[in-house]
């Protein structure tokens, strides 16, 4: 364990020992211990400081930080401890990007098209990453859905027609997300004007809890809500398909398999 004096820890840290004595009188920084009359820190004072300098570029007040710290000691979720400002700015979308050669997602997708690794990139589905002579790798910032394309390409869709698809989808949830974040917003400045800021602990503490709680609710009533779409158009354009093939001749319930099988009647 490395042991550090308030000059050594301060300068390691990224900070002053002014600093450093504030954060202990304020409680966010424990005690040194002490080896007759000289103070000793440790890696954990090093590693909390960097914290504290973190969450202060990020915007927090030293009140802030020190609900922060004193909530994650005693093991409360983080999107509560963390307040309003974290909430807000959270993303919503979780993948994780993956980093593949240009060779490997021209073997992904079956296609060295530029027009398709543009709009690709357009989507924010990929992100060439910058050569001498051109990509020679790229970010998969949606691995999931650039690996189901590559799968229907495969079996004889082409990109293009993914491709269109994919930007109908895109206007249709940017109307959807629209929506969503417009009724957000309206319902945390419910008695307020639009802009308002809470001012006090107790309000911006009312305003987390609402917002985290809408954040749950509208995930999850989104993705049921799109579930139970696909459910109604899908038993809707199947009857449609039904219908257009009685009425081109073919009899969707006839079963050539039963008529050539011997066994099929037993």
């Amino acid at each position: 364990m490395t042991e550090y004096r308030i000059d050594d820890l301060a300068r390691v840290a990224g900070t002053t020992t002014r600093n450093v004595r504030g954060y202990q009188d304020r409680g966010l920084l424990p005690r040194p211990f002490r080896r007759g009359r000289v103070a000793i820190y440790t890696d954990a004072h090093v590693a909390r400081l960097k914290v504290i300098n973190d969450l202060l570029k990020r915007g927090f007040t030293i009140r802030h930080i020190g609900d922060f710290l004193t909530g994650v000691a005693r093991g409360d979720d983080l999107t509560d401890v963390l307040g309003l400002r974290e909430v807000v700015s959270e993303r919503w979308s979780t993948t994780r990007p993956t980093i593949v050669s240009a060779d490997e997602l021209a073997e992904m997708l079956h296609t060295t098209d530029p027009d398709h690794l543009r709009r690709l990139t357009e989507f924010g589905l990929i992100r060439p990453e910058p050569g001498d002579d051109g990509p020679r790798s790229y970010v998969i910032r949606d691995p999931e859905t650039v690996a189901g394309y590559g799968r229907l390409v495969a079996l004889g869709i082409t990109l293009s027609d993914l491709l269109d698809v994919h930007a109908e989808l895109d206007r249709a949830m940017d109307a959807a997300a629209n929506t969503l974040i417009s009724a957000g917003r309206r319902m945390v400045t419910t008695g307020h004007s639009d802009g308002w800021i809470p001012q006090t602990s107790e309000e911006s503490s009312e305003a987390t809890r609402l917002l985290t709680e809408l954040r749950r609710s509208g995930q999850v009533s989104a993705h049921n809500a799109l579930d139970r779409a696909l459910d109604r158009d899908m038993a809707r354009q199947l009857a449609d398909y039904l219908d257009a093939a009685r009425e081109s001749g073919h009899d969707p319930d006839h079963n050539p398999t039963a008529a050539t099988d011997p066994s099929a009647g037993e």
